[in-house]
């Protein structure tokens, strides 16, 4: 017969990764329609909407540390039932989030210019693409605060009322783009329109929910984003290096050749697809051992921990053994070219094995992001990144080793996190009970 704390533990983790789950999803099915809408208005709509998005999508990847930040700060504080210290956090969270958010808008409306030219821009795709920056970044302050409600209501332990709002909004945007575009005839602006009127919806809904916690003050402190400040710098520099670890890769491969960087591109988009539903399980660790740890339950975090580790590492293994099966149809879903084809058959073995590490690292991130040890993940990933992937990269492009070389490195990257993170957990110097440091 289950443990049935086991069993208690396996519908916790349920009960919270499934509406995570659709609150991720809704964002690339957004992101899909938007590109449909574009699409139909031409070529050059379409490749002017690909840079902005591509910029836009950029800063919101690198201030994602408002949500996590959040969550995890917040649910240690309703663990030590503390909801007023929870409440003064999301007051916090609302005021760094806008006033984050209002800085980059302008930021982005005065370099959206010099930021498409980067991004290789050229004509009518640039002018196009600067427009739908410059209109796009007035929905970014709101943007940025939504970020920072789910965050607040994932350490409230209430998955379900960020899931309507967010899928609310992005029905609302698909119906004013609908309208604006192909209904008043606004075009590219029309689209940048629909989706700054719902950013400002949802927003205002976040906004909302921060701002009635309960709390016994709500005043903007320095000392009191504090701690959120320094969580947020450690995500952030994780989460950047990660992303510039990709960002090598495919720099190395475009010196390599256009077949490789396509086949790399291919595999890189499946992997970020695949990455966030593993994401909605290291939500919920982020939830849980938050709380139990704020609630001084360290032998309950460190149970439930290795669970979502199981979990991950099974959803991981599922997938690889998926991809493995469809080495011969996806590749060709997204290309004819027999070159790009080559290049992803030698590759598509690395990306099936990288899975379950990345299953069993994504658990890991969540749980060390639950217990605020983010200083450790941080430096872990830089770790990884420098000392391990760019060597490989460098490598690669040096001896010759193209697309399999760089996919090594990859999975090397993957290796060096499950040990150091993996080692990290075991050691349970991460379990630290008691509610969040002073603020």
């Amino acid at each position: 017969m289950a443990d049935p704390t086991r069993r208690e533990i396996d519908r916790e983790i349920l009960r919270l990764a499934l509406p995570a789950l659709g609150a991720l999803a809704a964002e690339p099915l957004y992101l899909l329609v938007d590109t449909a809408i574009v699409g139909h208005l031409g070529t050059r709509q379409l490749a002017s909407l690909a840079i902005a998005a591509t910029v836009l999508g950029a800063l919101f990847t690198c201030f994602n540390f408002l949500t996590y930040g959040t969550t995890a700060q917040v649910a240690r504080a309703f663990g030590a039932g503390k909801r007023a210290q929870a409440g003064r956090f999301a007051a916090q969270a609302l005021w760094l989030a806008a006033a984050i958010g209002l800085g980059l808008a302008v930021v982005a409306v005065a370099f959206a210019v010099p930021a498409v030219a980067v991004m290789g821009g050229r004509g009518e795709v640039a002018d196009g693409a600067v427009l739908y920056l410059r209109l796009s970044a007035l929905g970014v302050p709101w943007a940025l605060v939504a970020l920072a409600g789910q965050g607040y209501l994932r350490g409230a332990h209430d998955l379900r009322t960020p899931l309507v709002i967010v899928v609310c909004a992005h029905a609302a945007n698909v119906v004013l783009e609908l309208l604006f575009v192909y209904g008043l005839h606004w075009g590219l602006a029309g689209s940048a329109w629909g989706t700054v009127i719902a950013q400002s919806g949802m927003g205002l809904a976040f906004a909302w929910v921060l701002w009635r916690a309960p709390a016994d003050d709500r005043r903007p402190s320095r000392a009191a984003m504090r701690p959120l400040l320094r969580v947020g710098g450690d995500i952030f520099v994780r989460t950047t290096a990660l992303y510039a670890s990709f960002a090598v890769a495919s720099a190395v491969l475009a010196r390599v050749g256009a077949a490789a960087l396509g086949a790399h591109q291919i595999a890189f988009q499946i992997f970020v697809f695949l990455a966030l539903l593993l994401d909605a399980v290291a939500i919920a660790a982020q939830v849980m051992v938050g709380r139990m740890l704020g609630a001084g339950e360290a032998e309950r975090a460190y149970a439930a921990g290795r669970r979502m580790i199981g979990w991950s590492l099974a959803v991981g293994a599922g997938f690889g053994v998926v991809l493995l099966a469809l080495t011969d149809v996806l590749p060709e879903a997204f290309t004819d070219d027999p070159a790009v084809l080559r290049q992803a058959h030698q590759v598509w073995p690395l990306f099936a094995l990288m899975q379950p590490f990345a299953g069993i690292v994504f658990a890991l991130d969540g749980i060390l992001i639950g217990a605020s040890d983010t200083r450790f993940l941080k430096w872990s990933m830089v770790f990884a990144a420098l000392c391990v992937y760019v060597p490989v990269a460098i490598a690669s492009l040096e001896l010759g080793w193209g697309i399999v070389g760089v996919w090594c490195g990859l999975l090397g990257l993957m290796a060096a996190r499950l040990l150091t993170c993996g080692a990290r957990f075991v050691g349970r110097r991460w379990a630290l009970t008691g509610a969040p440091s002073a603020v």
